[in-house]
C-alpha cells in the first residue's frame, strides 16, 4: 500500500444504546464532565470485523482473529502447526516467531489491519502494530439517557409464577445522538503487515455497512451517515492529520428543541486541500 489516509465518520443512534458501559450498569457510555456520549474504538472495530467475516467468509486471507470461536493461544499454536515449527518449545527461535507473525498477518484481516498482541501462550506469534487506528467516537451534543421500563410476560422460574405472570425490567436508551469518529491508516505500517489497497477498499465498505447486519432491539436504529477520506501522496503524510479533521465541522443548528435527527445539524466541508492530499466523500 503506497498511500496514507485519514478519515472521518459520522453516525447516529435513535432510541438505542450504541455502546453499554459495564462500569455503569451497561448504560450508554457518557463523559461525566461534559455529558457527551462516547463509543470505544473496540466497539467500532468489532462491527468492522463482523462485516468482513460476513463478506469474506471462507476466503483465504480474511479470517478474523478476535472472535469467540476458540482461544487466541490455540490459534497461535495452529500457526506453528501450519508452518511445521517446533511446538511448546522454551526459548523460541526469534526467526520462528517472526515466521508465525507473518503467517498471522497473511491469514487474518484484523491482524494486518488493527494489529494484535500475540505474545502469549507456549507458541507466541509476536506483536503487530496495526496501520489502522480509530479514535473513540464522541457525540456532537450532550446526550440524555432515558430509562425505559419494560415488562416480560413470562417468569424465569416456577417459584416466581406464584406472584404473577409478568416481570418488570428496564432498558437504557439515548433518544438521539450524532457521533463523530476519526481515524488513520499508515502506509509504512501497512507495508510491514501486508495491508493492501484492496484491504483498504474493503475497510471503507465495512465502515459504510457496519450497522446493516448488526441491528438489535438494544442498539436501536444506527446509521452511518457520512464517511470522508483524505489520501496523502506522501507515505509519511503531506500535512498533520488534525488540520484535515478541522476541515469537517458539524454544529447543531438553531432549533430550540434537542436534536432528534441529522437534519438538526449543519455539516460544512472545506474541500480546499493542501498539496498532495486528495479528499473524497464516500457517503
Amino acid at each position: 500500500m503506497e498511500y496514507t489516509y485519514n478519515f472521518v465518520m459520522l453516525f447516529d443512534v435513535e432510541n438505542g444504546n450504541p455502546n453499554g458501559d459495564p462500569d455503569a450498569g451497561n448504560n450508554p457510555r457518557v463523559d461525566p464532565e461534559t455529558g457527551h456520549g462516547f463509543i470505544t474504538d473496540v466497539c467500532i472495530k468489532r462491527k468492522i470485523r463482523n462485516y468482513v467475516e460476513l463478506c469474506k467468509e471462507g476466503e483465504a486471507g480474511y479470517n478474523i482473529l478476535v472472535k469467540p470461536d476458540s482461544s487466541l493461544n490455540s490459534k497461535f499454536t495452529r500457526a506453528y502447526e501450519e508452518l511445521d515449527l517446533p511446538l511448546k518449545q522454551k526459548g523460541k527461535d526469534q526467526r520462528d516467531v517472526e515466521r508465525a507473525r507473518d503467517f498471522m498477518c497473511r491469514n487474518y484481516f484484523d491482524v494486518r489491519a488493527f494489529g494484535a498482541v500475540m505474545s502469549t501462550g507456549d507458541d507466541p506469534c509476536g506483536i503487530v502494530r496495526g496501520p489502522v487506528q480509530i479514535n473513540f467516537a464522541k457525540s456532537l451534543s450532550p446526550v440524555f439517557i432515558q430509562d425505559v421500563t419494560i415488562t416480560r410476560q413470562a417468569r424465569t422460574t416456577d417459584e416466581r409464577t406464584t406472584t404473577g405472570n409478568t416481570e418488570i425490567g428496564r432498558k437504557s436508551i439515548i433518544p438521539y445522538a450524532l457521533y463523530r469518529a476519526e481515524g488513520y491508516i499508515s502506509a509504512p505500517l501497512a507495508k510491514k503487515t501486508g495491508l493492501t489497497e484492496e484491504d483498504v477498499e474493503l475497510f471503507w465498505n465495512a465502515i459504510i455497512n457496519m450497522f446493516e447486519n448488526d441491528h438489535s432491539a438494544a442498539r436501536g436504529k444506527m446509521c452511518l451517515r457520512k464517511l470522508y477520506t483524505f489520501r496523502h501522496e506522501n507515505p509519511l503524510g503531506n500535512c498533520p492529520s488534525h488540520l484535515l479533521f478541522d476541515k469537517i465541522t458539524v454544529t447543531q443548528n438553531n432549533s430550540p428543541l434537542p436534536p432528534r435527527s441529522i437534519h438538526d445539524y449543519d455539516i460544512v466541508v472545506d474541500k480546499e486541500m493542501p498539496d498532495g492530499v486528495t479528499f473524497d466523500s464516500k457517503l
